[in-house]
């Protein structure tokens, strides 16, 4: 499906590996109500944290190829191992603007800390990467204790988000950084929004916990704003369209549903590359 040739009412493609990029697409709805906006879960490969950062390339490269040839005005890289993935590549393969989780959440963070001490929470892909402590490393005075924390993904996918479980897995991941008296958490993956209450139990109430949802929306906005790419408020009703590649279209509906209280259906089939 093409859009016209007038790239103010083109839709925002955003894209993540599964549910958790609905909270950065919900803020972006939140902010820019007007905006057209195409969102895909790659969850016929989820999750990408375990997975080689060549593959996740290779993964996020194709859903992001086929949003741009249907005529997105940009590009929002919803997932953090993706963002860690393509980081370079997505600013130079394409002609639309591209906005990702990572640089944003990072300002965030260091406009927040107070004692200089920073936690980052993440999959193994974006741990590894190190995507994060090198865009940390340009301030002075920031100790970052880093943390894969694996199975969170997996418990936000089954719609685990409470319960003994899910708090127990909580605080065996986040012990080091209790230990390190960090003052500022970075939930570096946009699934770890939905586990906001049982990482809150364990951290307690002084640690400001940092998402990129709300950082990314903004950025979004001023991208958007600096391009004169905004939608004109005469454009009539937003088209906003939920695509995956896997067979689970009616799990992905029923975890938004659940956990955002947004409506997504019908949640269609995203075309994937032929082998």
């Amino acid at each position: 499906m093409k859009f016209g040739s007038n790239p103010q009412h083109a839709p925002i493609g955003v894209f993540d590996s599964g549910v958790g990029g609905l909270t950065v697409a919900r803020a972006i709805r939140d902010q820019l109500p007007n905006e057209s906006m195409i969102y895909v879960g790659d969850t016929a490969h989820t999750p990408y944290g375990p997975r080689p950062i060549a593959e996740v390339r290779r993964l996020a490269l194709e859903v992001m190829d086929r949003l741009v040839a249907e005529g997105v005005k940009m590009l929002v890289i919803a997932c953090n191992t993706a963002s860690a993935a393509v980081l370079r590549d997505a600013y130079e393969r394409y002609d639309v603007p591209v906005v990702e989780v990572i640089g944003p959440t990072v300002r965030s963070a260091l406009a927040i800390t107070r004692n200089g001490r920073v936690g980052l929470i993440g999959t193994k892909g974006t741990i590894r990467s190190r995507a994060y402590e090198d865009l940390f490393r340009v301030s002075a005075g920031v100790d970052l204790t880093s943390r894969a924390c694996p199975r969170f993904v997996e418990l936000v996918e089954a719609g685990k988000t409470s319960g003994e479980e899910t708090l127990a897995i909580a605080s065996e991941y986040l012990a080091p950084l209790k230990a390190k008296e960090i003052d500022t958490l970075v939930l570096g993956c946009t699934h770890y929004p939905f586990l906001r209450g049982a990482i809150r139990q364990v951290m307690g109430p002084d640690v400001a916990l940092v998402s990129s949802d709300i950082e990314t929306a903004n950025r979004v906005y001023e991208v958007l704003t600096d391009e004169q790419l905004l939608r004109p408020v005469d454009a009539g009703e937003p088209v906003i369209r939920y695509e995956t590649t896997g067979e689970d279209g009616e799990h992905f509906a029923d975890l938004a549903r659940r956990m955002l209280g947004i409506e997504v259906d019908p949640v269609e089939p995203h075309p994937q590359k032929e082998n």
